[in-house]
C-alpha cells in the first residue's frame, strides 16, 4: 500500500512542488506550459475585515504571473451545503485584496479547481467547468471560473485530467505503474508519492488517520449493535429493523451521497440476517459504490458474510 495524495497533509505536500503545481493546473484548465511563466503560492488564510466574519481557509492557494488567483482544494466527504461553501471561498478570494475606497478593477479573475471524493452529480462528467452565462450560453465575465473533479466516477478518456484522477485514486504501486505517461509533472508527482510512502513522519500520520478511521467505524458498529441487542430484548421486531436501516444509511452517507434507490432498498428489507450483513459492510466500505456492488454480489440467503474487494 503507498501512501493516499487524498490524505491532506499528503495533498498539500504535493502542491509545494511547483513542477507538480505547474502541470496539474495547465492540465486542469487547459493552459499549455508555454503560457505559464510562474506560479507562486500564497498564504492559505484568507483575510477577514471583521471580527465575527467566518474565516476562510483553502487548502492550496496560487497566484499565476497573470495575477490570476486559484484555490485548489481536496474534499473527501460529503457533507450538506458543500457548493454554499466553494462559492463562499470562491467569493472571499475574489473580494479578499479590495481594500474600502479602491477601484473595482484591481479585482483579479479567480479560478476554484474541486477535486471530489464523491459523486456531486449523476451526470457522467468527472470533469466540469462553471462560468457566468445567461440562459442562452452567453458568457458575462470570466473573472470567476471553477472546476470540479469527481474522483469516483467511470474515466472515459485517456487524458491528462483522467492521469491525474488516475493517480488520486492510486492505491497501491501497480496502480501508479498502470498510469502511462510522459507528463512531468504526473511523473513528479509519482515519484514523490513513492518517497512519502517510505517511513517518515508524514508515512506515520497517514497510519495514525487511517486507525482513526478504523477506529471511529468500529464504534459505531458497537453503538449500532448494542442498540440492536436492546431492540431484541424489547422484542419490538420493527422498529428494531428500522433502526439497523437507517444506522447502515447513517454510516453510507458519511462516504458518499445515497441515491433514492438505493436508501428506497435498504429501508425495504426486514430480514435481519441480511441487515446486520449489511450494517458490517457498510461499516468497511470505503464507498457507496463499493457497499452497493457487494451486497449486489451477496447470494439471496447471505447471512454474516462479510465479502470485501480487496
Amino acid at each position: 500500500m503507498i501512501i493516499s495524495a487524498k490524505f491532506d497533509d499528503v495533498f498539500k505536500e504535493l502542491f509545494r512542488n511547483l513542477v507538480i503545481l505547474r502541470h496539474f493546473i495547465g492540465d486542469i484548465l487547459g493552459i499549455p506550459q508555454s503560457k505559464i511563466r510562474s506560479v507562486r503560492l500564497k498564504n492559505t488564510f484568507l483575510w477577514r475585515r471583521y471580527r465575527k466574519e467566518k474565516l476562510g481557509i483553502l487548502d492550496v492557494a496560487v497566484e499565476l504571473n497573470d495575477d490570476t488567483d486559484i484555490d485548489i482544494e481536496l474534499q473527501v466527504k460529503v457533507y450538506d451545503s458543500w457548493d454554499k461553501r466553494q462559492l463562499f471561498y470562491l467569493a472571499k478570494l475574489f473580494t479578499g485584496e479590495l481594500a474600502a475606497g479602491q477601484d473595482y478593477s484591481i479585482l483579479k479573475r479567480c479560478v476554484g479547481i474541486s477535486i471530489l471524493d464523491f459523486n456531486l452529480t449523476e451526470r457522467e462528467n468527472y470533469h466540469t467547468v462553471y462560468r457566468l452565462r445567461d440562459e442562452e450560453g452567453n458568457e458575462l465575465s470570466d473573472i470567476l471560473e471553477l472546476h470540479i473533479v469527481e474522483l469516483k466516477k467511470t474515466l472515459t478518456g485517456k487524458g491528462e485530467v483522467d492521469d491525474w484522477i488516475r493517480l488520486f485514486n492510486a492505491r497501491t504501486e501497480e496502480d501508479l505503474k498502470m498510469i502511462k505517461t510522459n507528463n512531468p509533472g504526473i511523473l513528479a508527482a509519482i515519484g514523490e508519492l513513492q518517497r512519502m510512502s517510505l517511513r517518515n513522519p508524514l508515512r506515520l500520520r497517514y497510519e495514525a488517520y487511517l486507525k482513526r478511521v478504523r477506529d471511529e467505524r468500529a464504534w459505531k458498529i458497537h453503538v449500532w449493535k448494542t442498540a440492536m441487542t436492546e431492540g431484541m430484548a424489547r422484542g419490538v421486531a420493527e422498529g428494531k429493523a428500522q433502526g439497523v436501516a437507517q444506522a447502515i444509511l447513517d454510516l453510507l452517507k458519511e462516504c458518499g451521497e445515497v441515491s433514492e434507490k438505493l436508501e428506497t432498498r435498504i429501508l425495504s428489507e426486514k430480514d435481519m440476517d441480511k441487515l446486520r450483513c449489511w450494517l458490517s459492510l457498510a461499516a468497511k466500505s470505503q464507498s457507496v459504490d463499493e457497499f452497493w456492488e457487494q451486497i449486489s454480489e451477496l447470494p439471496p440467503n447471505a447471512k454474516n458474510s462479510t465479502k470485501m474487494h480487496k
